[in-house]
């Protein structure tokens, strides 16, 4: 069956440039399917013209009968007054007004309505609320907020009140509590954290609807879609597979198409280098080659059909490195933050050296960027002390972009802040980030908030540093921008503290995981396989301790101090048998040398010795003894 079928899709927003050129394709029940594309490429678009949100100049678009469509894009606007337990609760809205209907119906029965109809029509409700899961409403409600870390505390604050991340969070949690049969996903991991992402994933890989998700998350990517979509130049290309197998398949297709091109160009031109000749002798006096020389340019202008593969051109700017001298790049000492009555943190004690990169990870608001504003200085400190080394020139790159005149052009932005450029080094350096031709005019105020982070980056870039501050470096931004910093951060020397959501990007790059975690930064010394290898271990439960056979009447086994204990008992036992054995010798000796008074002298003496050793062992085993017994 076909849940969602466009064909011939047509949309555009001024008369010269169609978003959606002739797009179509199909999507099957129960598919997962990713939506991918540069940013621009049209994919939001797109689901607003799926939800009906918005209209579309031609084609059709065509929603299987009685499926329930939900897209998580815009969060919609709720009552004055609404609790994130409201917004939750709003998606049983069916089951509500069933609810109050058997309500209604129980009063008029208490009442004594007795009435067939009545007592008919209270069993049908009955049937259908159970059916919808009328009875399991707070199970649902409960099981999604753990999910996705909403506590108790968020569950009761006012939805106005919460962040734009919150807010797409909780929007996200009701969604999946409707009765919907196909989710639309635009970017729903950007304001998630981990251990919410993999609760997304393993939802996603259970929900038995459809599911198109527009993303940027290879790893979410890779855990939940089994076809990808490509929005390329308006159009639709397909992949049968997820995300690693679509970056391989392309690639190969790529090559494919640029053998066929250059095969077809080199036989352009054997063919350009033939009529060519042809003309000459026509000009010799074979005016009969003409009509053939002709008739091959013909064919040469049928075979200029196929235009030349393109890849989408990569950025190629890096990070201007600072020479680094000495080995501590960064002190915190007893640093503590609070707000209100909220501890984030306290008595921090942390230290970095020179070269490290560091992960900083925990989950959504336990204060991951509050500690970086602190450390680059844009947020007070309560209690403690951070303090960077003296060579340290540090860039930071926080996760709400700011300019402080949003109104100027991107050029203007650029010679303002960077006073010692001229207009064309400045286009240069603007170009090098992809913004290039007119869009350097653009105000600053209508980028994106990929294209921010690309001119806060451009800023950045230009400056000599050895200490780079991320916070979210990949939110926003499309794979190829994401590989691009990558690529950007790998070439990079110095020292990197970040803090990301986005597994590709922690595994690739992390050598040290600090964990925020109740308050408490834990410390890991290893890279994120490693970290999660560890932090799997914590969680599993401990061993039950062995049963003790009946029938063994060895001691029990104790840890670690016990065992030592019972090696030294077994030594202690050897060397009291030994000692004993040589004073059963010595008392023969001493009988067999009765008469010698000088040799039994001697011997008297060693036995003297001998017992005293042994009474030391004696006192040994009876204090090892008693340590097996405790």
């Amino acid at each position: 069956m076909i849940d969602i079928s466009v064909t011939d899709l047509v949309k555009s927003f001024d008369l010269e440039k169609k978003i959606l050129d002739g797009i179509s394709f199909q999507v099957d029940t129960g598919e997962r399917v990713g939506l991918l594309g540069k940013n621009g490429a049209g994919k939001t678009t797109l689901f607003n013209i799926l939800t009906g949100d918005l209209d579309y100049d031609s084609g059709e678009v065509l929603i299987a009968p009685g499926r329930r469509v939900g897209l998580i894009s815009q969060i919609p606007v709720y009552p004055a007054g609404y609790t994130v337990e409201d917004v939750l609760r709003s998606a049983f809205q069916r089951t509500t007004a069933l609810k109050e209907e058997m309500d209604a119906l129980t009063r008029r029965m208490e009442q004594g309505d007795s009435d067939t109809h009545t007592l008919r029509r209270y069993g049908e409700l009955t049937a259908r609320f159970e059916g919808l899961g009328g009875y399991d409403t707070d199970t649902a409600v409960n099981k999604v907020s753990n999910g996705l870390s909403i506590d108790g505390d968020m569950r009761r604050r006012l939805f106005d009140q919460l962040s734009g991340g919150e807010k797409t969070r909780v929007n996200l949690g009701r969604l999946i509590l409707e009765d919907t049969d196909i989710l639309l996903l635009d970017e729903p991991t950007n304001h998630l954290d981990l251990q919410a992402t993999e609760w997304l994933e393993e939802y996603i890989r259970s929900f038995r609807g459809t599911v198109v998700t527009i993303s940027h998350d290879r790893y979410f990517l890779d855990r939940t879609v089994t076809r990808i979509i490509e929005i390329l130049d308006g159009k639709a290309e397909f992949y049968s597979g997820n995300y690693s197998f679509y970056a391989i398949e392309k690639e190969r297709r790529y090559q494919e198409r640029m053998k066929q091109y250059l095969k077809e160009q080199a036989k352009i031109q054997q063919l350009e280098k033939a009529a060519e000749q042809m003309h000459l002798w026509a000009f010799m006096g074979n005016d009969a080659l003409h009509k053939r020389a002709f008739s091959m340019e013909k064919r040469i202008e049928r075979m200029r059909t196929v235009s030349k593969p393109t890849k989408a051109k990569k950025m190629d700017a890096r990070f201007a490195s600072r020479e680094f001298r000495g080995d501590e790049v960064l002190q915190l000492k007893g640093v503590s933050k609070s707000f209100g009555d909220r501890t984030l943190f306290s008595d921090v004690y942390l230290r970095v050296e020179g070269g490290e990169r560091i992960a900083f990870l925990g989950e959504n608001g336990t204060g991951k960027t509050t500690l970086l504003n602190m450390i680059a200085g844009t947020e007070p400190i309560d209690s403690g002390i951070i303090r960077m080394g003296p060579a340290i020139r540090a860039a930071y790159l926080p996760q709400i972009i700011h300019f402080d005149h949003p109104e100027r052009s991107l050029l203007d932005t650029m010679l303002y802040e960077k006073r010692n450029i001229t207009p064309q080094t400045a286009r240069n350096r603007l170009a090098a980030y992809q913004f290039q031709g007119e869009d350097v005019f653009k105000s600053v105020s209508v980028l994106s908030g990929g294209e921010l982070s690309r001119l806060r980056l451009c800023m950045l870039m230009d400056e000599e540093i050895n200490f780079l501050i991320l916070d979210e470096p990949t939110n926003h931004l499309d794979i190829a921008s994401r590989e691009w910093i990558e690529e950007a951060v790998e070439a990079f020397d110095g020292t990197l503290l970040f803090v990301s959501h986005d597994r590709y990007f922690i595994n690739r790059f992390a050598t040290r995981v600090w964990e925020l975690s109740d308050g408490t930064i834990n410390d890991y010394p290893m890279g994120f396989a490693q970290y999660r290898a560890a932090k799997a271990e914590e969680k599993k439960p401990a061993p039950a301790p062995a049963q003790k056979k009946k029938q063994d009447s060895r001691p029990p086994r104790g840890g670690r101090e016990k065992q030592a204990a019972r090696r030294q008992l077994t030594i202690c036992e050897t060397g009291i048998s030994k000692l004993e054995d040589r004073c059963r010798q010595l008392d023969r000796e001493m009988e067999q040398y009765a008469c010698d008074a000088e040799k039994l002298q001697e011997l008297y003496r060693e036995k003297q010795d001998v017992e005293a050793q042994l009474e030391q062992e004696m006192a040994r085993w009876e204090e090892l003894s008693l340590q097996l017994e405790e």
